[in-house]
């Protein structure tokens, strides 16, 4: 299913933000992209989308900056007792004055800025437990907007069930009378044959017409179509964010074609036959649709 969330943080020194955007996927496919120094969240962020999500190809990024115009800055400390040794020396080799404080600090080195890469442990684990905090967020969003596309689909899934159903209606009337269809045309190919063959007993014609009438017999393609339309309002019903069931309906649309496909197969009327290929198309859209349902 589609969707798009984002959260955002911060805390002293930075800002973040979490971006999800999910498109349609049979399976859960879970990306993950994090700046340089923050993979170890890559696993524990997989593993949050797969305890909210099911299905669906799922992007995740996470964008850091900092709240600070520059980096804080500290004294080398050990470079300026080390400078202020040496100009000691020069002063009293050579006389000179000894440079001001602000000379001494201008030197390369001796003020740099601190490195946040060496934060403690429990600066780090506090920074990953609000960045999770915020992950969980967008989760949580991106798990809405799922659902309020699933309740527009519910509609659009019912108005398929509901043409299906009307389908196979339509087909049932008509194969009622496909007995009929069948005896006039064994009636007319029997004729053609009548000069080069012996005539049939009127015993032995019931029993090919029975035959050919128990092959194209397709009520029990209908019955089992009847039971799939009754399980795909079940799982109309069903669906929450809680229990999904594309992948129930997603089986439960191969059922569908399977039975068309075979009663396709059977028939032997042209207009069953262009009932049976509405039939298919009407699956096909409603499948095409249940590939968007969690």
């Amino acid at each position: 299913m589609t969707g798009y969330a984002r959260a955002q943080g911060a805390d002293e020194s930075r800002r973040w933000v979490w971006e999800a955007r999910s498109v349609n996927g049979r399976n859960l496919e879970v990306r993950c992209r994090v700046p340089q120094g923050f993979e170890r969240l890559e696993n524990p962020a997989r593993t949050a989308a797969g305890a909210r999500l099911k299905r669906g190809n799922v992007a995740l990024s996470l964008t850091i900056g900092s709240e600070r115009q520059s980096k804080p800055l500290r004294i080398n400390r050990a470079l300026l007792a080390e400078l202020g040794i040496l100009v000691e020396e020069v002063r009293k080799s050579t006389g000179a004055a000894a440079p001001a404080a602000d000379g001494l600090l201008r030197v390369r080195g001796v003020i740099e800025e601190e490195d946040e890469s060496q934060e403690s442990e429990e600066v780090v684990a506090a920074l990953d437990k609000a960045l999770m905090r915020s992950l969980d967020e967008v989760l949580r969003g991106l798990a809405e907007s799922r659902a309020g596309e699933g309740k527009a689909l519910a509609g659009v899934i019912t108005g398929h069930v509901v043409e299906i159903e009307g389908l196979c209606r339509r087909a049932a009337e008509r194969a009622a009378a496909q007995t009929g269809v069948i005896r006039s045309r064994f009636e007319s190919q029997l004729s053609d044959l009548l000069e080069r063959a012996p005539p049939l007993s009127e015993e032995r014609f019931a029993q090919e017409v029975a035959l050919l009438v128990g092959k194209a017999d397709v009520r029990e393609e209908l019955d089992r179509l009847a039971a799939h339309i009754a399980q795909a309002r079940s799982l109309l019903k069903e669906a929450r964010p809680d229990n999904p069931v594309g992948r129930k309906f997603d089986f439960l649309c191969q059922e569908f074609n399977r039975e068309a496909n075979t009663l396709c197969s059977k028939s032997a009327d042209i207009e069953l036959t262009r009932i049976g290929i509405d039939l298919k198309g009407a699956i096909e859209r409603m499948r095409e649709q249940v590939q968007n349902v969690e």
